[in-house]
């Protein structure tokens, strides 16, 4: 079964595909615009407009914290009864240096405020952040997808992995539309219906 859909589809496979190009069509737009840029970098609040933005022509819930449990494989993401104070935590988390804004970055994928469509939503978000404070993003082309997912993985524990990997991928180049667009590889997430165990809640 699929995840429930505006667009009434019910094959998990095919939704998939369509969620990918939709959400590739949007996140152009979203560069292209200009509306990317007016967000307050680092806030909640400019995540759920990045989500909103990409996802609200699937999704009904584009843009607001899930209200059902998830895991993937042994890993539960932060419960929905304690997901609020986390992201006003991560709120008034500082992201003055780059270490500051991997570990916020770190937070907020175990927070993973959104039923579906967290990776691609939150890496744009962290290179806004980037963007803003540092005056660089990361090349996506230079990390390589399985060892990015295992150090994500292990990141809770360990964030000294993800830190190699994105600092060794970053640039200059903060106006490539190319550069841009490989932060949501659909390859690079691990989202999606099958991928997590959910609880609903009574």
């Amino acid at each position: 079964m699929a995840l429930e859909n505006k667009l009434e589809i019910t094959d998990s496979g095919e939704l998939a595909n369509t969620e990918e190009k939709l959400t590739k069509i949007k996140a152009i737009e979203l560069f292209e615009s200009g509306y990317l840029d007016t967000l307050k970098a680092g806030t909640f609040d400019a995540l759920s407009k990045i989500h909103e933005f990409l996802f609200g022509e699937i999704y009904d819930f584009a843009g607001q914290v899930r209200t059902v449990n998830i895991a993937k494989g042994n890993f539960r993401f932060a419960p929905v009864m304690y997901l609020k104070n986390a992201l006003e935590s991560i709120d008034n988390m500082k992201q003055s240096t780059f270490d500051k804004i991997v570990e916020k970055y770190v937070e907020m994928n175990i927070a993973h405020p959104f039923r579906e469509g967290n990776g691609r939503s939150t890496r744009i978000w962290l290179d806004l952040i980037f963007k803003k404070e540092l005056g660089v993003v990361v090349d996506w082309s230079k990390v390589d997808k399985e060892d990015y997912l295992l150090a994500m993985e292990r990141s809770p524990i360990r964030d000294i992995e993800i830190k190699h990997i994105l600092k060794n991928a970053l640039t200059e180049d903060i106006n490539s539309r190319l550069i841009y667009m490989k932060g949501i590889d659909n390859s690079y997430h691990y989202e999606g219906y099958n991928a997590y165990k959910t609880e609903n809640l009574k």
